[in-house]
């Protein structure tokens, strides 16, 4: 099926194939009604007709009595024109529609007319008998003339309601049937119709999920297919500038890798001495060029990791794991740094299937359980929950350390944000943890929140256990 130039066009036709059959059957249902119109006018003539010549037959009978029973002379000329009137008003009977008994009564009562008038124009008038007893039969035949307008009538009006009968049945049938067809048609047109805008959303998902390898192309009418050209040359677009970042990424950090392995390895020297014996002060800046050298690689190398992670979080696989198992796993990682410290790690696990990227969600629970590991001080606890809420998976981590501060609660999932450590808790961070935890959460369609408590931390991840499409 060829497509119209224009969405436009595409919507008319589809519109006008829809409604041809509607339109068929209301044409045809009114052709039809102007039949059954056409009958009933024809049918109310015919009654009306055969009532007036009924009803002037049967004056005309009366008329033929009356003269039959006088006997005077000069009658015949009243004779000749009751007798002309009465054959001509039984010849427009006879043109109506009527029945053999209708018919033969009718030339039953022509015939006795015929023999009256034949008797009393001839010289066997004087016969008075028989003249009297012709003008009985024929009065007594008048009702049978008279019946037959009734009857004509009756009769074209159950024809009536006969047809009437047969046009409804047909029309109820093909209004059944151009119902069905015309649903049929915007089934089939809505599927024809929706093809493009399908194939529309499938290439924003595809550009939206990172994926950038597969070329997009929309069949349809002309102006869609130019916007999925369009949107064929935004692909083409984004793989240009996402090889130009990871190329100003790999250079960037060639760049400054270089001077900074230099600067590292002569602050080792200067600290080895080789150079000549260093006094106090100068041991203590070349102390303070060594740390803040190493800090800055480590930093340049989480920039990296973290950009990395950002293009991971547009582009995940989920599939169906056990969310209980994957804690207890990721929590076994952590075990010896929380013994070293003396801590407690509790972990309270019911069982919870999830729909899920799994290293993105072993990302989110380690770098929670890891926080809370290191912030927590020597002594503490660390509590690890794992539950279902309805439609939602929920993981609690929380710890006994100095807590979150109300006013960072939001802040803290701002990349390379360090909150305000409070005295004798210093801990050194990139401050891309959360953040990164925060990218994979919302990839999943989750939330990830503190939760104000009067000691420690409380970190809250919500996940919808079965992901949108």
């Amino acid at each position: 099926m060829a497509y119209p130039r224009s969405f436009l066009g595409l919507c008319l036709a589809s519109f006008m194939l829809v409604a041809a059959p509607l339109v068929a059957a209301l044409a045809y249902s009114a052709w039809h009604s102007e039949r059954l119109a056409e009958r009933s006018r024809s049918a109310v003539f015919n009654a009306s007709q055969a009532a007036r010549a009924s009803r002037t037959l049967v004056n005309r009978i009366g008329s033929l009595e009356r003269l039959a029973t006088l006997d005077a002379p000069g009658l015949d000329p009243d004779l000749g024109r009751v007798h002309a009137s009465f054959g001509q008003v039984a010849q427009e009977l006879q043109q109506l529609p009527l029945e053999d008994d209708q018919l033969a009564a009718l030339k039953k009562t022509m015939a006795q007319e015929q023999d009256l008038y034949a008797l009393l124009t001839t010289a066997k008038r004087g016969d008075r008998r028989k003249v009297v007893a012709l003008a009985a039969d024929l009065a007594d035949n008048a009702s049978e003339v008279l019946a037959i307008s009734t009857r004509v009538a009756d009769r074209e009006v159950m024809r009536l309601r006969a047809d009437a009968e047969t046009v409804q049945r047909q029309l109820v049938l093909l209004v059944i049937f151009s119902t069905a067809v015309a649903l049929g048609l915007a089934l089939a047109l809505t599927r024809h119709i929706a093809r493009p805008i399908a194939e529309l959303d499938a290439a924003i998902r595809q550009l939206g999920s990172a994926d950038f390898e597969r070329p997009i192309a929309v069949r349809g009418p002309d102006d869609l297919k130019t916007l999925g050209e369009r949107l064929d040359w935004l692909r083409r677009r984004l793989v240009e500038l996402e090889d130009e970042k990871n190329r100003f990424l790999r250079h960037l950090s060639h760049e400054l890798k270089t001077p900074l392995t230099a600067l590292r390895e002569g602050a080792e020297l200067l600290n080895d001495e080789v150079g000549g014996p260093l006094s106090g002060s100068q041991r203590s800046v070349v102390a303070i060029m060594k740390d803040n050298s190493i800090k800055l690689q480590r930093l340049i190398e989480e920039l990296l990791d973290y950009q990395r992670a950002l293009h991971a979080a547009a582009a995940l696989a989920p599939r169906k794991l056990a969310l209980d198992a994957l804690v207890r796993e990721v929590a076994r990682g952590h075990e010896l740094a929380a013994q070293a410290k003396g801590q407690r790690l509790d972990l309270e696990l019911e069982r919870v299937q999830v729909n899920a990227d799994p290293e993105k969600l072993r990302s989110i629970v380690d770098n929670l359980i890891g926080n809370a590991v290191k912030f927590t001080p020597a002594g503490g606890s660390v509590a690890v929950l794992a539950r279902s809420s309805g439609d939602e998976a929920v993981i609690d981590v929380i710890d006994s350390g100095p807590g979150v501060p109300a006013e960072e609660r939001e802040s803290i999932f701002d990349s390379f944000f360090r909150g305000r450590a409070k005295a004798g808790t210093r801990v050194e961070g990139s401050g891309l943890g959360l953040a990164i935890a925060r990218e994979f959460v919302e990839a999943h369609g989750g939330k990830i929140s503190v939760l104000a408590e009067e000691r420690g931390a409380h970190f809250r991840v919500a996940l919808p256990r079965r992901m949108a499409a």
